[in-house]
């Protein structure tokens, strides 16, 4: 373990953070997390924990947080398409080299009607984009 601990720790769930301040400076030596907020990324809000006053420091190093937060969650987003897509190569590799019949009966409906469905949104995302961009140079 570190010597020097974070002064600030969120301890993450679904939709944001618990925020606690790290508190080393007591008789026992022990850690505490003392909670001082908690944090909702989807819509920003923070609110202090209790009848707490949140000072500028706490303010700066929670948005900071929650900047950081977001960028991570969004490349996480993106990784996970990537892999998705690497998925559906080894699916289809999967089925044309190694699936038994039973197997393709067992996935094949599902298959299709979520390829389907992804096919009919990536067109009609990709055909508002072209005429987003067609609306523009005109």
């Amino acid at each position: 373990m570190s010597v020097e601990l974070p002064e600030y720790y969120f301890r993450v769930r679904e939709n944001g953070a618990f925020v606690f301040r790290v508190d080393t400076e007591n008789r026992q030596r022990r850690i505490e997390l003392d909670q001082i907020a908690n944090v909702n990324i989807r819509n920003g809000e923070i609110k202090p924990h209790g009848d707490r006053k949140l000072s500028d420091q706490d303010m700066a190093a929670i948005r900071d947080w929650m900047d950081d937060r977001r960028d991570l969650l969004a490349a996480r987003d993106i990784d996970d398409i990537h892999r998705a897509i690497d998925h559906m190569n080894l699916t289809t590799h999967w089925a044309n080299s190694r699936a038994s019949d039973e197997q393709l009966e067992e996935v094949t409906d599902a298959l299709l009607l979520a390829m389907h469905d992804l096919r009919t949104v990536l067109v009609r995302k990709k055909a508002d984009r072209l005429m987003k961009a067609n609306a523009a140079k005109e």
